[in-house]
């Protein structure tokens, strides 16, 4: 995987993995930002939580969201 750094920002959303996405960071991907294939955003958001895609995707574990805004200036789309 490229490193590709989000940046941490205040309004970041904190929240927990639950079931409905435990495994599937792709579903999540989808349901926030639309496109499954910007999975990869939560690993490296969360880098020091999240290593192991998707085997440490699990219902509990916390992380940080970035929004959509932060990923179309980081990412240029």
């Amino acid at each position: 995987m490229v490193n590709r750094p989000i940046p941490k920002d205040a309004d970041d959303l904190l929240m927990k993995i639950n079931t409905v996405y435990e495994y599937r960071p792709d579903l999540l991907a989808y349901d926030l930002y639309g496109d499954a294939g910007l999975w990869w955003v939560f690993y490296q958001r969360n880098p020091n939580t999240l290593t192991a895609p998707p085997l440490d995707f699990q219902a509990g574990t916390p992380i940080y969201l970035p929004k959509l805004e932060t990923l179309k200036t980081v990412l240029g789309f």
